[in-house]
């Protein structure tokens, strides 16, 4: 039976190696990419939740962020990134195990980059962050008092009027918003990626890192390198795209900004990440210590003086 049926395979002509290159690349782009992961309603309903958070923090941590800056203390510029860290490390307890709480397309880039999400996935949710940063900040826009609206720019990621003494120069803002994104990167995205680490530390550690390392860049953008009409770092496209469209004017002044400078900053961290040392410190207990190392060859040197000095 066996020779049955490989007699038909072998009687058959050789395909032309081009054209079964082609047949067999095609499928295989498709599973690179995860394609499959169209068809998947577990996919569909995890963009849900991303669109839904990214909604909700962004109309959240804004309202926040605006009533910090109208409250009546000195300098209110120090309680916004309070708010930003509780604000931030409650959407990520929740969401983290539903849909990975990405809730920015620089996450959802750099994880594609590292190959923990699909390619079809990463689109599906940045599309979904950015219909929910719309949504958000239409929401805001529609119960926000008109004044705060204008005063604030909704919101949005402005880095001034253009002029010679007003704002921040394009290029400061760019390298800002590249060394901020890369600061989250580093602190939070190389914890929340470490398997070893997420399981060591749990889901509540690890969200209080990444949380934390937004709310130390917020806090650098806003305060160390503070300027007039500088709203700070943006740290998310998503979030700077949504005031954009709805509010319009200054913010399409260096609105590229918001998006080049996080997205080098995944390039560069991508490249970063794949060179980190796979393996931990191993401590050696003492070992090489600097004081018992002299020590010992000073015993030494006088050992050998002795035995010299002996007949």
């Amino acid at each position: 039976m066996d020779e049955q049926f490989s007699m038909p395979v072998h009687s058959r002509e050789p395909m032309p190696r081009g054209l079964a290159h082609k047949k067999s690349s095609g499928p295989k782009f498709l599973a690179s990419i995860g394609a499959h992961e169209f068809f998947t309603i577990e996919t569909w309903k995890a963009a849900l939740v991303e669109l839904t958070a990214t909604a909700a923090l962004l109309f959240t941590l804004t309202s926040s962020i605006i009533a910090c800056l109208e409250s009546h203390e000195v300098n209110p510029k120090f309680l916004i990134p309070f708010a930003v860290f509780i604000i931030a490390f409650l959407f990520l307890i929740v969401t983290v195990p539903l849909s990975g709480g990405h809730m920015n397309p620089v996450f959802t880039f750099t994880a594609a980059l590292k190959g923990v999400v699909t390619l079809s996935r990463a689109i599906l949710y940045v599309l979904a962050q950015c219909i929910g940063s719309i949504l958000g900040f239409f929401i805001l826009k529609s119960v926000m008092e008109p004044k705060l609206a204008d005063t604030y720019s909704l919101g949005g990621c402005a880095i001034g009027d253009k002029g010679p003494i007003s704002g921040i120069k394009p290029q400061d803002a760019l390298l800002l918003e590249f060394t901020c994104t890369f600061l989250v990167l580093f602190l939070g995205l190389t914890l929340a990626f470490d398997k070893k680490r997420c399981k060591e530390l749990g889901l509540p550690m690890v969200c209080l890192v990444v949380a934390a390392s937004m709310a130390l860049a917020v806090f650098v953008s806003i305060t160390v390198t503070g300027r007039p009409g500088y709203a700070g770092v943006g740290l998310s496209p998503a979030r700077c795209l949504g005031p954009a469209l709805l509010h319009g004017g200054s913010l399409w002044n260096g609105h590229w900004i918001f998006w080049l400078g996080p997205f080098l900053a995944c390039i560069i961290y991508y490249s970063v990440s794949i060179n980190l040392p796979t393996k931990g410190v191993d401590w050696v207990d003492g070992e090489y210590d600097i004081l018992k190392l002299a020590l010992g060859s000073c015993g030494a040197l006088s050992n050998n003086a002795i035995r010299n000095d002996l007949p």
